[in-house]
C-alpha cells in the first residue's frame, strides 16, 4: 500500500501530555549511553535527544491513523531545532505534520515535522524525521 500525496500539510492530534521526570531521563540517558547528573544526584540536564519521546509518540499515532505497520518503516533521518532546552517538570505535547511525501522504488519516502509544546503552549524545539515506508512490493 503506497501512501497518497494527499497527505502532504495534514496534522494529527497531539499527542497526551508528557511530564518529563528525573526518572524518565534518568532511563532515557541509560538507554542512549549519554551523560547527565548521575544516578544518585538530582537530574538538571536533560539529553538533547529526549524529545524523541514525543516524536516517536507523534509517530505512532500517525502510523495508526493511516494504517501503517512500524515494521515496513526505516528511519532515515532524525533532527530538532530548539526553542528553548527541555528541563525536568516540562508537560510537553507533539503535534506531527506531513511536510512531504514522494514515492522511489516502490517506497514512500516520507518527511515529518512534530512540533513539541510545553503546557503554557509556547514551541519547545521542532523534531523534524525522514520516514522509508516499504512498499508492498519493496
Amino acid at each position: 500500500m503506497s501512501l497518497g500525496p494527499d497527505l502532504v500539510g495534514r496534522s494529527y492530534p497531539p499527542t497526551a501530555p508528557y511530564r518529563v521526570s528525573a526518572e524518565k531521563v534518568r532511563e532515557f540517558a541509560t538507554a542512549v549511553g549519554t551523560a547527565y547528573d548521575g544516578p544518585a544526584g538530582p537530574v538538571t540536564q536533560v539529553p538533547a535527544t529526549f524529545p524523541i519521546v514525543l516524536a516517536f509518540a507523534a509517530m505512532n499515532d500517525f502510523l495508526a491513523a493511516e494504517q501503517v505497520e512500524l515494521a515496513r518503516i526505516v528511519h532515515g533521518e532524525q533532527r530538532f531545532a530548539y526553542e528553548r532546552p527541555v528541563v525536568v517538570d516540562d508537560v510537553l505535547t507533539a503535534q506531527l505534520t506531513i511536510a512531504s511525501l514522494r514515492q522511489i522504488g516502490g517506497n514512500d519516502i516520507i518527511g515529518t515535522r512534530s512540533e513539541i509544546h510545553d503546557a503554557d503552549g509556547a514551541l519547545v524545539c521542532t523534531a523534524a524525521a525522514t520516514l522509508v515506508h516499504r512498499g508492498a512490493d519493496a
